[in-house]
């Protein structure tokens, strides 16, 4: 009996140590991100600078709309390895630079060698892996599906593909979209995600936008390939990409969009016999004409038989011509009674976009201010749900910014929408702002995880590139990182009292 009384002392020692370094560096919640898509500092939240689409007289209200404070019901889904082990990762991943190594450890030649290539794959798949991603396959990617279905939670399979650069490329990708929407068909998946450019030659999507610029600018320009479709350009739009006409496109052009357009209808059709939704991710402004052209004449041509969106475009929010785009769709589409949807981020590329912007003497298309960027969001979010309230509205809200998060959840209760309307999601990306979707799962929202999935060595150039897109997003994981932190330190002391009652009766009690 002694000897485990003192078994015990000698573990609650430990543990007490471990937890007192965890406790000694924590994130202040408050924290201001680099990251577009990240918290606010709190002038951007000032009513006087940045009017607020979502009533900012209400904000106390607004701060309410979901509970975010108690860590024991966030977390309740979670095991003590599970917790800790999410926590650990995404305090490394967060760390500045890391996403530089990442990048130079997988094009070293560490890669080149069988032992340490399997070493430095076998230490990713074990930590960043299995934390961003569903799964190597299909099969595994469906284990993952249904552990974020047992704890509320929905999926949007995202097969993680690079850009294409010709057909056959293009023809094996089409297959692998087409297997993972026939493995949708069940409740705990609600979209498919769909990338434009892994089924399109990235170099004819980039003939399109020049063509499709143009007739904007000339509307006597015709172009005899072009399907019906909705507006793609506002006046904000940047159209500086093209500065001279485009050449027409040359047969062999014609030809490789006649096959891209087949891939797209063998996917929709798919999708309908599915009855699995699509969404279409958005890319950069040089080839993004060209995906919304693809987007919205796939829209108007496959239908739903219960008048349900096929397509969810994607609409980056830290465009200045974001709101204008997305009011003209949609109102376009309502015109033509096609049922549209809409995917609402922030955006992924204003580095890029920036630097292209200012080799070409052009302003940047990109928001001038974070503010500015947040209250374009909101704008477009309220936009969004009142259409949902009207009952002709189709919105995923896609962010890791808890303030957009909890206004979008106020507005749509202010508007009477019912927390169980299928036209309303909110979307995360998986193991990343888990804080935000249990608070919105547990307010009764729909809420899915953004899932990418496929072979380890294939996925982890993607991931990378996504990660350098999204450099500052791996910050916001701090407001993630410090309601972990609070719960293993909560769940700690439990077991620390139980330890102490236990010594006091003289029970057996074992951790």
């Amino acid at each position: 009996m002694a000897g485990h009384s003192l078994h015990r002392q000698k573990l609650l020692h430990n543990l007490t140590s471990f937890f007192c370094r965890l406790k000694t560096t924590p994130l202040p919640l408050s924290s201001s991100f680099c990251s577009s898509d990240s918290n606010s500092t709190p002038s951007s939240l000032d009513p006087t600078k940045k009017p607020d689409p979502l009533d900012p007289k209400q904000n106390d209200l607004v701060e309410h709309a979901i509970n975010l404070a108690n860590s024991k019901e966030l977390f309740k889904h979670l095991s003590d390895s599970k917790l800790l082990k999410s926590s650990a990762t995404l305090h490394i991943a967060s760390k500045d630079g890391m996403v530089n190594i990442g990048s130079k450890v997988i094009n070293s030649r560490l890669m080149k060698n069988p032992v340490s290539k399997k070493i430095v794959l076998d230490t990713i798949k074990r930590t960043f892996y299995d934390h961003f991603c569903g799964g190597e396959d299909l099969k595994k990617a469906n284990v993952t599906v249904e552990e974020l279905w047992k704890i509320g939670l929905k999926a949007m399979l995202d097969y993680g593909l690079e850009h294409a650069v010709d057909n056959e490329s293009c023809d094996r990708n089409l297959e692998e979209f087409l297997g993972t929407i026939e493995a949708s068909k069940t409740q705990s998946i609600s979209f498919v995600v769909v990338k434009i450019t892994a089924i399109c030659p990235t170099s004819l999507l980039t003939r399109l936008s020049h063509l499709l610029r143009w007739e904007h600018k000339d509307k006597s320009l015709h172009l005899p390939w072009k399907f019906n479709t909705f507006p793609i350009f506002s006046d904000l739009s940047p159209l500086y990409h093209t500065t001279n006409t485009p050449e027409p496109l040359t047969i062999d052009e014609e030809r490789d969009l006649y096959l891209a357009y087949q891939r797209l209808g063998k996917i929709c059709e798919k999708s309908l016999n599915a009855n699995v939704p699509l969404l279409i991710d958005a890319e950069d402004t040089t080839i993004q004409p060209a995906i919304d052209y693809f987007s919205y004449s796939a829209a108007i041509k496959y239908r739903t038989k219960d008048k349900s969106p096929l397509i969810f475009n994607t609409i980056q929010a830290y465009l200045k011509d974001a709101k204008e785009r997305l009011v003209m769709a949609k109102k376009a589409a309502d015109e033509m009674g096609v049922a549209l949807g809409f995917k609402l981020v922030r955006g992924a590329y204003m580095v890029k976009e920036r630097d292209l912007a200012a080799s070409l003497g052009a302003e940047s298309p990109i928001h001038d201010t974070i503010e500015d960027t947040h209250a374009c969001y909101d704008g477009c979010a309220s936009f969004m749900l009142e259409e949902v309230a009207k009952g002709s509205g189709h919105v995923v809200l896609a962010t890791h910014n808890i303030q957009s998060g909890k206004r979008a959840a106020k507005k749509a209760m202010d508007l009477g929408i019912k927390k169980d309307n299928q036209n309303l999601h909110f979307a995360q990306l998986y193991g990343m702002a888990e804080v935000l979707s249990f608070g919105l799962k547990n307010e009764g929202f729909k809420v899915s995880k953004y899932l990418p999935f496929g072979p380890i060595e294939q996925i982890m150039p993607y991931l990378l590139r996504r990660a350098e897109e999204n450099r500052g997003l791996l910050s916001t994981s701090a407001i993630d990182n410090e309601l972990m932190r609070k719960e293993i330190l909560r769940r700690f002391k439990e077991r620390v009292s139980l330890m102490k009652k236990s010594e006091t009766s003289g029970s057996n009690l074992i951790l």
